[in-house]
């Protein structure tokens, strides 16, 4: 499964750096198994045998493999708030210029990472009520900070006066929808995505005239 094109991606990188190595190719292994068969379709042995390891070794060091899932969506999750809100991009004084920098920047983090981020929209129903608790509001964080940005713009004149709940949703939507087609080895890279959906978001926003 490792050697599939359509779930090769950077994947591993997002792991915690205190998990050991084993939990780590684990998860690697997981995420494409959840990403290519669906949470429930995939079994412990599925997870296990991708590394080596009979399937009662999964549970040595995950109790379970909603906490499996659990690992890699928050995962997904935090990486990505932590990308979008770079010092470098918070530091852009221009509404435009900011906005821009932090659709591109969403956009290259889910082309890069495909595999998690399919596993993150598609299986996030599958989490126990807790555990999806803690993701959404992860993702109110990220929404509100996609709501802020966009705000900022409306009320500098920057921006047309739109919807900024309906604007944003759909800035998200196009971001977040690449996860089901995308390929590393397609003809475009995660950058020239990323320069193509902030071209789009801007285009959403701008004034009349423009």
């Amino acid at each position: 499964m490792a050697a599939d094109p359509r779930l090769r991606d950077h994947s591993p990188d997002l792991w915690r750096a205190d998990l050991g190595e084993v939990q780590r190719g684990l998860l690697s292994s997981a995420v494409r198994c959840f990403a290519a068969n669906g949470f429930h379709a995939t079994t412990t042995r599925d997870i296990a045998e991708c590394v080596g390891l009979s399937p009662a070794a999964l549970y040595v060091h995950f109790p379970s493999k909603e906490l499996v899932l659990f690992e890699v969506i928050r995962a997904g999750h935090e990486r990505v708030l932590a990308h979008i809100r770079d010092p470098a991009i918070v530091a852009l004084e221009g509404s435009a210029e900011r906005l821009r920098a932090i659709v591109s920047a969403y956009t290259v983090w889910h082309a890069r990472h495909h595999v998690t981020a399919r596993v993150c929209q598609m299986e996030l129903n599958h989490l126990t009520p807790e555990h999806y608790g803690e993701i959404v509001e992860l993702r109110h964080q990220t929404n509100g900070y996609f709501r802020g940005a966009v705000a900022r713009g409306v009320a500098d004149g920057s921006f047309a006066k739109v919807d900024v709940k309906r604007v944003t949703r759909a800035m998200l939507s196009l971001t977040i929808d690449l996860v089901r087609w995308y390929r590393l080895d397609g003809p475009d890279s995660p950058e020239q995505l990323g320069e193509f959906y902030a071209d789009l978001a801007l285009k959403l926003l701008a004034p009349d005239g423009e």
